[in-house]
């Protein structure tokens, strides 16, 4: 029986990666994302945690940015609540390079460089549960603020180092998920998809989701996930696959 059911967990984990992973390409990048998260339920309703993420990139070489952020939630009905928070972002800039007319002579070049950011966001995430499926839609808006920095830029045509400054920028992005956690009877791993659009203007990024949780004497909660975002058209950053690994201490 316990064999039936891990097959029966494998198998729909294989059919939610084809239902939701598009069509991948060689040239995506991938990278690690694992976080680190300790929450404490004051009542009912009320709810706040605390999280430190790091990210990589170029195929797992290249440290992409190291995140610290505190969230608070409240529970404004049984099947709404609502949230906010704020994280610190420190993140490795990837290094940009121009050129000149004929598009073949290097032109500027501005390396790699860490940076802060502040991002301020606040949430409604509405949920119901069908038999042992929980559907839940989260609605967030997401402020970020870049203060302005001075780094070093090449000029091929001085052939020397210049200081370009990079100029404070605020974004808004709303940001919308559609989930679904799996409540598989005599099962110690619950599975979860989702799917979240980040959108400016125009649709920016996609992200889908698969994996799993498994929870510990109900303190330790322990997730395995598979990410793949696929950036919009107007982004130089590609398509990138990304291995989830996550902890959470309830206290």
């Amino acid at each position: 029986m316990a064999r039936s059911k891990r097959e029966q967990l494998a198998g729909l984990l294989l059919l939610l990666c084809a239902l939701l992973t598009p069509t991948l390409s060689l040239a995506d990048d991938a990278g690690l994302v694992a976080t680190i998260e300790a929450s404490h339920k004051f009542s009912k309703k009320l709810n706040a945690g605390f999280e430190a993420e790091f990210r990589s990139r170029n195929n797992f070489r290249t440290a992409d940015r190291v995140g610290l952020g505190a969230d608070v939630s409240y529970k404004l009905l049984p099947w709404l609540k609502a949230s906010a928070g704020y994280t610190l972002l420190i993140d490795n800039n990837r290094e940009k390079i121009t050129y000149q007319d004929d598009g073949v002579s290097y032109n500027n070049w501005r390396p790699s460089y860490w940076g802060l950011r502040h991002r301020f966001n606040v949430s409604l995430t509405a949920s119901y549960k069908v038999k042992r499926v929980e559907l839940s839609l989260r609605e967030r808006w997401q402020y970020t603020y870049r203060p302005s920095k001075t780094i070093d830029n090449f000029d091929f045509d001085e052939a020397m180092w210049e200081d370009h400054l990079v100029h404070a920028k605020g974004k808004n992005v709303l940001r919308s998920r559609l989930q679904a956690e799996w409540d598989i009877p005599k099962c110690k791993f619950d599975p979860f998809a989702s799917v979240e659009f980040h959108t400016t203007r125009e649709l920016e990024k996609t992200r889908f989701i698969v994996g799993v949780s498994h929870s510990v004497k109900k303190k330790h909660e322990f997730k395995v996930y598979y990410r793949y975002q696929v950036t919009g058209s107007s982004s130089d950053e590609p398509n990138i696959h990304m291995l989830g690994l996550g902890y959470n201490y309830k206290f």
